[in-house]
């Protein structure tokens, strides 16, 4: 991560492309190969420090795809991009893992917190994503006793599992919108200084991802559609790199390595 005026690290940001028919955010479809590599080269140009290449919809309600179908999605983006930067593959399925690490990616981003094997294996990067459920179940009705401290515990869990296996690099991700409630998203925001102390204590680091998700989509007291969450999901990457986060994960590059540049070298100065 680049240092900003004062010497500390300017938090990263994590550029998304969907190479799906039916992500959430529909200007965020790169259905077309030319269109998602475009895509994560602007990301790039813009800033990012990883792009991430998703081939299977990990939205509420969403199927899986087949394996080799989310493959032929990932796998020439992934080749195309890894020249230009660094770059990761979302995916819960090791043959997709294998296949997007033979082309060149280099972190597993995981919602399953099922693939630190596969990542011990090739050598890679692992996040591990709390999630509760799956897409298509896991926003029917989520509950927690205490949502913090389940999560930090899950997340303390693959941890100490990464480790064991021989996982180097280790990225813990809180899972905003993935089997939470609203109330819930907004409380794991509000402590996510103590999924970063958590991290610390286990030499992990923190990603955070909110853009344009639906519970940004309440405050204000209104109900805006992705298309108008831009400003709440600038707001919360801010919230977040304040408590400790290391990289925030966004469709909008350009506005977020902004946000993050004017927090670490002026805020932060």
């Amino acid at each position: 991560m680049p240092a900003g005026e004062g010497g500390r690290d300017v938090p990263a940001v994590m550029g998304i492309v969907n190479v799906t028919p039916d992500s959430f955010f529909v200007e965020g479809r790169t259905e077309q190969l030319d269109a998602a590599i475009e895509r994560g080269a602007d990301h790039f140009a813009n800033g990012a420090a990883i792009v991430d290449v998703g081939g299977e919809s990990s939205r509420p309600g969403a199927l899986s795809v087949p394996e080799e179908q989310e493959i032929e999605r990932v796998v020439p983006v992934i080749r195309a991009l890894s020249s230009l930067g660094r770059v990761s593959v979302d995916t819960v399925k090791p043959g997709v893992a294998r296949a997007a690490v033979a082309a060149g990616a280099t972190l597993l981003n995981d919602v399953s917190g099922t693939l630190a094997p596969v990542a011990a294996e090739l050598g890679v990067g692992w996040v591990a994503m709390h999630a509760q459920g799956t897409p298509a179940t896991m926003q029917a009705d989520p509950h927690y006793d205490d949502v913090v401290a389940e999560v930090s515990a899950w997340l303390e869990a693959r941890s100490t599992e990464a480790r064991s296996l021989g996982v180097d690099e280790l990225w813990l991700d809180p899972g905003i919108g993935f089997g939470k409630s609203f109330s819930h998203n907004w409380s794991l925001l509000r402590h996510t200084d103590e999924v970063v102390a958590l991290a610390r204590s286990v030499g992990a680091r923190v990603l955070v991802g909110t853009s344009r998700k639906r519970f940004l989509g309440e405050a204000g007291g209104t109900d805006l559609g992705p298309e108008e969450r831009l400003a709440a999901s600038i707001a919360t990457a801010v919230a977040a790199m304040a408590a400790g986060a290391d990289m925030v994960r966004s469709h909008d590059v350009k506005s977020t390595v902004q946000a993050a540049r004017v927090f670490s070298e002026k805020m932060e100065s």
